[in-house]
This record gives structure tokens, C-alpha cells and sequence, in this order.
């Protein structure tokens, strides 16, 4: 894989714009010429492996995760910073957006990886497990995006990159609530996308098939199907890397599941038995 293109594609802001939109949140330290990429979910799995994708090509990391022993594993041989925030808590967001760009004084990049998962039957789920999971995977990802954007729009540059997942294009059985986050958040890229359109500012959607991390040993259930086989966390944070550096609006990793989406779109019948057979 290359990286010829990157910097063509993605210039930092040329003005200091974006500092003077975060000077309300403090003391800002002053510009570089790196690119700074604000990396949620980095203390494992995709978050980590993107994160260590972005260090090798020279960007500025800030980190954020909840367990600190765990960002210094990923921040290990690099010049990041540590972020540790729980964005579960009351103004997590706010927060470690403030202290982002009181560090950098500019977010250039928001890798928004933080998640969780939850496999059973939902008449089973309790409640609090449904909120946790909406309030995570998809409250507290717009909140954040929220509290970035406005320096990025005061730049006139910038990307922010929503982790998804297959199971929000196509509906996964037992996996109703994670679904329906996944959903809402590939709803939510597409509809930001069209208001920022002119500001210099993307929206990137990444759409992961199964991914071999700890998330299927941290939600429960480990994962039992043969078809689709999980791809590892690096090819992820590659597809991130080149989706940014293109950079493109949807990348599905593997390519080929845009199918069943499509099947889905254009004959949902067929689609359903399809996956009462197949699952």
C-alpha cells in the first residue's frame, strides 16, 4: 500500500483559524505543521491499529480510550498523547474535545472508533444494556463530533471518519440494538455530509465486516459464523488511512459487502430468505 497522495489531498489549514475558534477552551500552544488526528476507542482493536497507522505516517495522535495502560501500549515507540476519557460519562465529550484542542490547539482529524457490542436475543436484553449500547456506540459519537466541528468549519478543513459496522446496513440477527446504533450512525454521516457540503469539511463512513478484536469476547458472545471470516484490525486502519487520502465518502471493508446492502435495497424479499438460510 502507498501513501503517495496523502498530503496533496489533505493540506492543514494554511491560516490559524481553527486555534483562534478553540482559544475559548484555554491555553492553546502553538501551530506546527503536523496534521493532528484526535483517535477515539484507541486503547484496542480498530482504534489501535488506526491509531499506530496514522503515527507511522507522521500525524500527531492524541488518544483517547479508558484504560490508560492500554493507550500507552498503543502510544508505545511514538510522540502521542494520552487522552483517557470515558465518553459515557456526563460532558465526556465536551470534555476530552476541550482538552484535545487545548493540546493541539486544532483537530485536523476525529477517527471516532470508540464502541461496544451486545449479542442475545433483545427479549432478553435488559434495559440498561440497551441504553448503554445506544448511548455509546451512537449518543456520544454525535455529541463528540459535535464538540469538534465547529473548529474544523472555522478552518475550512477537516475530516471526521464514523466507524460503522455491516450489521447497520444490513440488520444482524441477536444483535438488534447494536444494529440499530450502527444504522443511525451511517444515517447520521450521510445527512452531516450534505449540510457540510462547502465548508472544506468530509465525512468518511467506514463499514466493517467482522474484525478479529476482543469486541466479541467483550460483548459475550464470541463470534461463530464461517461466512463472513473476521479480517484483522490493521487491514481496517489501512482502508481508514486510504479513505482518508483519497479521500472517499464509504469504504466497506471487505469491498464486497456493499452486496448485501444492495440485494437489501433492490429486493428485499429475496434478501430475507437469504438470510433466514444463511443468517
Amino acid at each position: 500500500m502507498t501513501t503517495t497522495g496523502s498530503d496533496s489531498t489533505y493540506d492543514p489549514p494554511a491560516d490559524p483559524a481553527a486555534s483562534a475558534a478553540a482559544a475559548a477552551v484555554g491555553q492553546i500552544p502553538p501551530r506546527t505543521d503536523r496534521r493532528v488526528a484526535l483517535v477515539t476507542g484507541a486503547s484496542s482493536g480498530i482504534g489501535a491499529a488506526t491509531a499506530r497507522r496514522f503515527a507511522a505516517g507522521g500525524w500527531r495522535l492524541l488518544l483517547s480510550g479508558r484504560d490508560r495502560r492500554r493507550l500507552e501500549e498503543t502510544a508505545s515507540g511514538t510522540s502521542a498523547v494520552l487522552l483517557p476519557a470515558d465518553l459515557a460519562a456526563p460532558d465526556g465529550a465536551k470534555m476530552l474535545a476541550e482538552a484535545a484542542l487545548r493540546e493541539a490547539g486544532r483537530i485536523d482529524l476525529l477517527v471516532a472508533g470508540a464502541g461496544i457490542g451486545w449479542a442475545g436475543p433483545f427479549l432478553t436484553m435488559p434495559h440498561t444494556d440497551i441504553d448503554r449500547v445506544l448511548f455509546l456506540d451512537l449518543n456520544a459519537t454525535l455529541h463528540l463530533v459535535r464538540e469538534v466541528l465547529p473548529a474544523m468549519v472555522a478552518a475550512g478543513s477537516g475530516r471526521v471518519v464514523l466507524v460503522g459496522s455491516v450489521a447497520g446496513a444490513v440488520g444482524v440477527r441477536e444483535e438488534a440494538v447494536y444494529s440499530a446504533a450502527k444504522a443511525g450512525l451511517a444515517a447520521f454521516a450521510e445527512a452531516l455530509r450534505q449540510e457540510l457540503r462547502g465548508t472544506g469539511v468530509g465525512v468518511t463512513l467506514v463499514v466493517p465486516g467482522p474484525v478479529e478484536t476482543g469486541f466479541f469476547a467483550r460483548r459475550g458472545r464470541p463470534y461463530h459464523r464461517s461466512h463472513p471470516r473476521p479480517i484483522s484490525a490493521g487491514r481496517v486502519a489501512a482502508a481508514v488511512w486510504d479513505a482518508v487520502s483519497e479521500p472517499r465518502d464509504d469504504t466497506y471493508i471487505p469491498s464486497w459487502l456493499t452486496l448485501p446492502s444492495r440485494v437489501r435495497a433492490l429486493t428485499p424479499r429475496l434478501y430475507r430468505r437469504l438470510l433466514d438460510r444463511f443468517g
